[in-house]
């Protein structure tokens, strides 16, 4: 394999996910049978017993690189295999495979703060985490609604943020995340619909789109009907387009959620702003659940994940699907690649 000259890539660091999950064989996988390392300067994170059980699930042997801290990995004169650093976190004997638990979680916190700092000390550009499982992390010390409200207020974001869900050239955000449906109407507003969009639309182009084509779904059956079936597409959907049009931002809405996705998917649109979790979600897994990926928008580096979770009905069967995981890095080097230039 040539040597890569880490200067010229992103450092892309890749986590190994929930211990009880199949995270670690999708990035055995990912290192073993991919051409990964082309596209970034790799450091690996996690405990050492857990990387070399996921390469024995997988069927692989990777060599890596190892390292004493983050700091050594852009320094590297040949990034070709990836940097190797070493956390231990948890015991082998402490995690049970395909069970949800506190101590699973909390390694999976403790790596990616680690990560997070590094972030902060310039000494990586990205970050791509492999599934991870809320229950077990909220069980370990998460005290947020999900891991991207943790990663915000760790890195100290005060804008507006949000998951976005990507398949291929498809990316989706929303205004509404993890809440109750039935609250998921008094979010809506102006200015979080306006906010979703425009984040959606300057991340595509930190991803390498020049002009982005966003489309806006609306809220209600069939559009709300002109207001006869509620009135959110008038008095809020409608209004909120109109202000970003003006803003020069040629967006595209409200369109009725059970169609929006056909236009997309024949390509008039690369990002649909959904109003609320399951309406994107549902499309964007049916059309390809094993390629999706979440990127958490809104933060300063950027961190993606594969959209499907830890999978513990098939964990250590060696039978995960390694695509949304290659997806996902890939996207991370891409706009890792725009935080190493900026």
């Amino acid at each position: 394999m040539q040597n890569r000259k880490p200067a010229t890539v992103p450092v892309v660091a890749l986590t190994l996910g929930d211990p009880a999950g199949i995270g670690p064989e999708l990035i055995a996988r990912l290192l073993g049978q991919t051409d990964a390392t082309q596209h970034a300067n790799i450091v690996l994170v996690g405990d050492p017993w857990l990387w070399a059980d996921g390469q024995k699930i997988a069927g692989v042997q990777v060599a890596t690189t190892p390292v004493s801290s983050f700091a050594e990995v852009r320094g590297r004169a040949d990034s070709s295999q990836a940097a190797w650093l070493a956390m231990d976190t948890v015991a082998a004997a402490q995690v049970q495979r395909s069970q949800a638990q506190a101590i699973g979680g909390a390694s999976v916190l403790q790596v990616l703060n680690a990560c997070m700092d590094a972030t902060q000390r310039k000494e990586v550009d990205a970050i791509c985490f492999a599934p991870l499982n809320k229950f077990a992390m909220k069980q370990g010390g998460l005290q947020h609604e999900d891991e991207l409200h943790h990663f915000a207020q760790y890195l100290g974001v005060t804008s507006y943020f949000c998951e976005f869900n990507t398949l291929g050239d498809l990316w989706t955000s929303r205004v509404s995340s993890h809440i109750p449906l039935k609250d998921a109407a008094s979010y809506l507003s102006q200015e979080r619909i306006q906010q979703a969009t425009q984040l959606i639309y300057r991340s595509l182009q930190a991803a390498g789109v020049a002009a982005p084509k966003v489309a806006v779904a609306a809220f209600n059956p069939h559009g709300g009907d002109g207001g006869t079936c509620g009135r959110e597409e008038v008095d809020i959907i409608a209004p909120a387009v109109a202000a970003l049009n003006a803003q020069g931002l040629a967006i595209a809405g409200p369109f009725p959620a059970d169609t929006i996705f056909l236009k997309a998917r024949d390509g008039e649109y690369q990002a649909i702003v959904t109003m609320y979790h399951d309406q994107g979600q549902i499309a964007i897994k049916l059309m390809g659940f094993s390629k999706g990926v979440t990127v958490q928008g809104g933060l300063p580096v950027p961190i993606t994940t594969p959209a499907h979770g830890t999978a513990y009905d098939i964990a250590g069967q060696g039978k995960a699907d390694v695509n949304a995981t290659y997806n996902a890095f890939r996207i991370a080097a891409r706009m890792g690649l725009a935080t190493h230039n900026h």
